[in-house]
């Protein structure tokens, strides 16, 4: 019987499980309890530290940074800290239950994210079991970002916007003008608010091709009070002409791997390639119907995550829910007129009953988030960061060689020795490659790349100390370079101290006349040059 024709007192709906609390549990559970140490690849991102840092920083009254507290090579100079919100949450998590209630809150949602696809898609008019498969399979797509960062608030916040707008297209209220100040909170959590007013104006350019002139001026209007919204962060419109600046920045686009185009080897990015043809089939349909919006979002966005793997997550939040309308589409065309004791009429009005018990009511999601803080359930959770990306022992051990100290290191891992030992640590390039800019940023790929000036780089920066991977080109020269030896070796990583020449020494004025402290020359050269120089890992802006 469906529960649409006898629903539950409220009072007994808060306690009854539906199945959008069942889906939410479930993501969890699969995603990050039954592997081993899978919560810690929510942290497997360095820049998680530096925003913990920071947030902590805000905490401790400080204020919101506006220059830069991090480097050696830009300190003081201004800088945007444009997730401070998201910065503040994860400070506050940090200091009262660790990196535990960072990853919780990560994994809540990564999971809340899939209960609005599924629930959005639903509401569309979508088959219930379609919904969950398309979910399942966007929800692949995006893992790729399934990192304990900020841009997950915009994975959550996005297809909830998006579906306050699907919704009052169909019966306009008041409700979509909370709009406006959610993207002004939205400003100071992740800049991943442009995202929504793009996809606001190109609804506009959609009511205006379908001639809806009354939806024109409504969403119009809208845009303009969104737009006005994000005026209200601590940067004002200079943090839109400096996200301006940082999205059109060849350097970025060249040398920051989540800027670059997806390469369809894991199958996480599969996945996303068959949403993105089911998309473009969606896209078509939406176009001979007339859907015009509806085909600017998926077009727009398929281009957008062509260009820039940063942007997957976007188009599928936008792709899944018209693909699965679709789907069902061709579903019921295939069901329709079916004898009532087939399989095909009995899964058709099974889907049916489940789509009345998608709903929001239920406790149970809060209460297994609050377990999850409260008690252990056998898990091992993340003291630290993951091993297996940062040389976490290594520098537990040599604390007292790396903290404070001026330090080569690779972004990711400065961004590691900022969590380890701020305010006492500076480091020469992070994960902030939008404050850094190409000046620094093509310097640091030189150095760490053996280009070639490298050895003039360590000089100008009076480099003490280095922390790198064994694979680095930089790694190849120094340990044939005579100012430089190793000091500890784990197998993974060398920590390197610089010698100081003693003076007064002939040995020492030999050693700084001798021709292997210039530019690498003969077997040295080809052997740091047959090390690609390196991506710079993280972008940081989602």
């Amino acid at each position: 019987m469906s529960t649409a024709a006898h629903p539950s007192p409220p009072s007994k709906r808060v306690f009854a499980p539906s199945y959008s609390d069942l889906l939410f549990i479930a993501m969890i559970v699969w995603l990050f309890m039954l592997g081993e140490d899978a919560w810690s690849r929510l942290l497997v991102d360095g820049d998680t530290g530096w925003h913990i840092r920071v947030g902590e920083y805000i905490l401790d009254g400080q204020g919101i940074p506006r220059t830069d507290m991090f480097s050696l090579t830009k300190f003081g100079e201004p800088w945007f800290a444009w997730e401070w919100g998201a910065d503040v949450i994860y400070g506050w998590l940090h200091r009262t239950w660790g990196l535990k209630g960072i990853v919780v809150l990560s994994g809540a949602q990564i999971a809340l994210f899939a209960v609005a696809l599924a629930r959005f898609m639903v509401w569309r008019g979508a088959n219930t079991m379609v919904a969950v498969g398309i979910t399942l399979l966007a929800s692949g797509a995006a893992s790729m970002h399934y990192l304990a960062r900020p841009h997950l608030f915009t994975l959550v916040l996005l297809p909830f916007a998006i579906w306050v707008l699907e919704r009052d297209r169909v019966r306009p209220d008041g409700r979509v003008w909370w709009l406006i100040p959610a993207v002004a909170v939205w400003t100071n959590l992740h800049g991943g608010f442009l995202a929504f007013l793009s996809c606001i104006g190109l609804l506009v350019a959609g009511e205006a091709l379908e001639r809806r002139w009354t939806g024109v001026r409504r969403y119009g209007l809208l845009l303009a009070g969104c737009g006005a919204a994000t005026l209200i962060n601590p940067y004002g419109y200079g943090l839109h002409l400096h996200v301006a600046s940082y999205l059109q920045s060849d350097w970025i686009k060249d040398a920051v791997e989540e800027f670059q185009s997806p390469r369809f080897r894991s199958e996480n990015l599969l996945q996303y390639e068959a949403l993105l043809l089911l998309g473009l089939m969606a896209a078509a349909s939406c176009a001979w119907n007339r859907r015009w919006a509806h085909a600017f979002w998926i077009l727009f966005w398929a281009h957008q995550s062509l260009a820039s793997v940063r942007h997957v997550t976007i188009y599928v939040t936008l792709a899944a829910p018209l693909v699965a309308v679709e789907l069902t589409t061709l579903w019921r065309r295939f069901a329709n007129g079916a004898p009532k004791a087939s399989l095909r009429a009995i899964f058709d009005s099974l889907t049916d009953d489940m789509a009345s018990n998608f709903r929001w009511t239920s406790v149970w999601p809060v209460a297994f988030v609050a377990a999850l803080l409260m008690v252990d359930f056998g898990h091992k959770w993340p003291q630290d960061f993951p091993a297996l990306r940062f040389p976490v022992k290594m520098i537990g051990e040599n604390a007292k060689r790396i903290g404070g100290q001026r330090v080569l290191t690779t972004d990711e891992w400065a961004d590691y020795l900022l969590y380890r030992f701020y305010p006492n640590q500076r480091v020469y390039f992070d994960g902030r490659s939008d404050f850094y800019g190409p000046v620094v940023g093509k310097e640091y790929v030189r150095l760490t790349g053996g280009g070639h000036d490298w050895n003039t780089i360590l000089d100008k920066h009076d480099f003490r100390t280095a922390l790198l991977p064994l694979d680095s080109a930089i790694t190849t020269l120094l340990k044939t370079h005579p100012r430089w030896r190793v000091v500890a070796d784990d197998g993974k990583s060398l920590i390197f101290e610089r010698i100081a020449p003693a003076p007064n020494s002939a040995s020492a004025a030999l050693m700084l006349s001798s021709p292997s402290t210039e530019s690498p020359k003969g077997d040295l050269a080809k052997r740091a040059a047959s090390i690609p120089p390196p991506a710079v890992s993280s972008g940081e802006r989602e």
